[in-house]
């Protein structure tokens, strides 16, 4: 799967996927072959942080 360019949709589907069908940030980053820090940092780039607690980005 081709993750979307935009921040805001990206945020969506990661939280979704994260919510749904993947335990933790770093099993969708392995599935979907995405390096963590960079996915990460895309989302900072927008204003987002992954909260471990929450298993989300917010």
């Amino acid at each position: 799967m081709t993750l979307p360019q935009d921040p805001f949709m990206l945020l969506g589907v990661v939280n979704m996927k994260l919510r749904d069908q993947y335990a933790s940030l770093d099993e969708l980053c392995e599935d979907l072959q995405v390096e963590r820090k960079d996915l990460e940092a895309r989302l900072a780039a927008a204003g987002f942080e992954y909260l471990e607690t929450h298993k989300r980005f917010a």
